[in-house]
Order: C-alpha cells, then structure tokens, then sequence
C-alpha cells in the first residue's frame, strides 16, 4: 500500500496554498514535486505551497528556533523558493491554531524574511506584522503590450515594482511577467502590482506574481501598494508620527494594511481552512525531475 501524506487547503483572499505538515523535515520537496502539487487539473491546484516545518529541524530556520517555534517554508506554484508571502503567513498560522499548535492571541513564525509576528483575533481575522519597507533608489519602468508605467520599487522582503494605472484592464491577463527595465533593478525578478484609486486611503490592485502568474491576492504586493500609495499622497509616518492605513481591494477581496511611525506594516485579513486529506506519496515521488 501507498504511503500516505497529509495536505490541507486554504486561502487568504483566494491566493490559495497547499499547506503540507511536515514536523521533522522528512518529505522531500524538489520544485517539480511543487510545481506538480499546485497543477490545477493534475495535482491539487494551488499559487503556492506552505510546508510547515518545526524551526529546528529546518537548516534554513534552526537559528531563529529560540523566537519562533515553526517555520514557513514557503514556495512559488513553480516550485521556486520565496523570502515570504504575506497571505500565506496567515493561513499558516491558520493551521497552526487548528492544529492545536498555536492560540488565539499572539504567535511568533520564522520565514526566509525573518520572523513574524502574528495576531489571531477573535473575529477570524489575522494580522500580521510584515516589518518594514525598503524603497530602494533608481527609476523603474513596467511595460504591457504598448501601455508602459513609472514603477515604485519597494521591498517587503521581497521585490515589488508597484505601478499606478486609470484602469486595471490595461494590466493585460498578467499571465507571463510584465517586462520591466532596468534589468538590474530586479536581478532575480519581481512582483509587479497595477493599482487604480478607489477612493481616499483605498485603492485596488492586480499583481504578477513572481513564479506563479497573475493571483487572486498577494499580502506583501499590498502591503507595497499601500506603502507607494501613501508617499505618493505625501504621507510618510516616520515624518508625521502618525500611522497610515489603506484598504486594499484584490480581486480575491480585501486587506488592511497600516503603516506605523517606527516603520512597522501590519496586514489584516482573513485566513480559511477550507480541506483536508491525504495524497498519494508514490504520485508525489514519480513526478519526473
């Protein structure tokens, strides 16, 4: 008989994961074994995989053991390793709370981008302490078809290039990476948001997502449009000592995100548990390289 291995799904606003508990690091996970995994008509389907892993027993993670006792390994739906991924953060700590290994309240998770702090509330929502953002020098411009942007760059932890736009549309079916130069600007590649204002302090968004195409949320790329957004608006906490906070509207659905004046963003949304079963580790292993 197959060897079995426990999955879950969930979502944070539609951006959806495959979420494996895998306590001591025990399943090998090649990124064609991902990729397969997130296959919407032959695997499970999902934007990306969390693989929840005790801090401890990953190399990556074992230094930051003595604040956060579990580690998000996190990968693209090609199977490409990533720093972070904001709605992915709350979904893990999602699981954790329903798999006993966390409660309402406070919890501490380790990530490629360092340790995060996470809320759960009473009303579902979580939030998350994203750290703060880095808005490196230099122009950048995001092209699609003949509609071409000036781009913000900002950096989460990972790289973002955030465009302003009159109409999402012009953003194209965000299938393939929207081009961008200079090349040097994101020498690994990048997250690019298209946002169009909604309102005062809210705006919504589209965004490609570095190694998984175009998502129904992305929590880092909003905290970064909320971050472009405000200095473009001309507010800056660090100046005003007053925090700033944006709604975000994604086609998967809303995030709040609040920027403090010491610098620290926090994200606000909702996580969902939505399946739970048992693939089939023959299925996982004959994926071919």
């Amino acid at each position: 008989m197959s060897t079995r291995i426990a999955f879950l799904k969930g979502h944070g606003t539609e951006n959806d994961f495959v979420i494996l508990p895998d306590p001591e690091n025990a399943v090998d996970l090649p990124p064609a074994a991902v990729a397969a995994l997130c296959d919407r008509r032959a695997g499970i389907g999902a934007d990306g995989v969390l693989h929840v892993v005790r801090s401890a027993a990953h190399p990556e993670a074992r230094a930051m053991a003595a604040e956060a006792e579990w580690f998000m390994d996190y990968r693209n739906g090609d199977g490409s390793v990533a720093e972070m991924c904001g709605n992915g953060v709350r979904v893990f700590a999602r699981y954790l709370q329903r798999a006993g290994h966390a409660a309402e309240g406070d919890l501490a998770v380790a990530t490629r981008g360092g340790v995060k702090r996470v809320h759960l509330a009473k009303n579902g929502d979580v939030t998350v302490g994203m750290g703060r953002a880095r808005l490196p020098e230099g122009e950048v411009t995001v092209r699609v078809g003949e509609h071409s942007w000036p781009a913000r760059n900002v950096n989460m932890g990972n790289p973002h290039a955030v465009a302003f736009v009159t109409d999402l549309a012009h953003a194209g079916s965000l299938y393939e990476p929207p081009p961008f130069t200079p090349a040097a600007a994101y020498p690994d590649g990048v997250n690019v948001e298209f946002v169009a204002d909604r309102g005062p302090r809210h705006v919504a968004m589209r965004v490609h997502e570095r190694g998984s195409g175009e998502t129904r949320s992305c929590g880092t790329g909003a905290c970064a449009v909320a971050v472009a957004a405000a200095r473009r608006d001309g507010a800056d906490p660090a100046v005003t000592g007053t925090p700033v906070t944006y709604t975000v509207d994604l086609p998967g659905g809303t995030l709040v995100i609040t920027e403090h004046p010491d610098g620290e963003i926090e994200m606000t949304g909702p996580a969902v548990i939505v399946a739970e079963g048992e693939l089939d580790a023959d299925w996982l292993e004959g994926v071919p390289v």
